[in-house]
């Protein structure tokens, strides 16, 4: 009888990424497999491209979530889309009581090495994902803020009321100072130039993150938001 591969123990994390990134400012994911960060083995210096941001909704949409079929997931970039600068990635598939990483594959540095493959025990890997979207320890306030916002946006309506839809929400931070961005739309209009708009909500270090966001969705649900809003180009 053929014998199983050994299985492997995923360990992941969010972590406060560097201010000047591009693409993205929401939390890092780094993540370690029987304790070795492959990803900074394979592409030293690295950006997460399973960011916080993308870690809502079912469980089942999660960047890194395993189902019967096989699925290609991007796990870092050079700030830049993969397409132009490169990346890593791995294929995911469930199979039975398995999570299987397989198909390793390097477009940023061919030469070096990628790892073999990986199996991991399914539910202690469904375990470990659900863990770290709990996990909120890493969280700065500006994290903190965004995080309720996208979820609270959602819940709430404020902007449909108005004929919007948000588009995105994400953190921004800088030298000294932090702010969360909301763009919006119209609803159910084809894009324009000018018709897209954004509120950059300053985030405040000693006013807990819930209250900063019911006093923006407060604000917007007694006024139609595009009159504080910003243009976009």
């Amino acid at each position: 009888m053929e014998s199983l591969p050994a299985v492997s123990v995923l360990r992941l994390g969010f972590v406060v990424p560097p201010p000047d990134l591009a693409l993205s400012q929401w939390g890092e994911l780094r993540l370690l497999i029987d304790g070795r960060d492959v990803l900074e083995e394979m592409h030293p210096g690295g950006v997460s491209s399973c960011w916080r941001g993308r870690w809502f909704g079912p469980a089942e949409e999660w960047p890194l979530a395993a189902s019967g079929e096989p699925r290609r997931v991007e796990l870092t970039n050079n700030d830049c889309v993969t397409d132009c600068c490169g990346g890593t990635f791995v294929t995911i598939r469930r199979r039975a009581d398995r999570v299987e990483w397989t198909g390793w594959e390097n477009t940023e540095d061919v030469r070096l090495p990628v790892p073999a493959d990986v199996h991991f025990d399914a539910a202690a890997y469904d375990a470990e994902l659900a863990r770290a979207v709990a996990d909120l320890s890493w969280e700065e306030p500006v994290d903190s803020v965004a995080r309720l916002m996208r979820l609270e946006l959602a819940a709430s309506g404020c902007f449909q009321r108005w004929g919007w839809g948000v588009n995105t929400v994400h953190p921004l931070r800088s030298q000294g100072s932090a702010q969360v961005r909301v763009h919006f739309s119209p609803l159910e209009a084809p894009y324009a130039n000018g018709s897209t708009f954004v509120h950059e909500v300053a985030v405040a270090r000693d006013v807990p993150a819930e209250e900063q966001v019911r006093r923006f969705v407060d604000m917007v649900a007694a006024d139609d938001p595009r009159g504080t809003a910003r243009t976009l180009g």
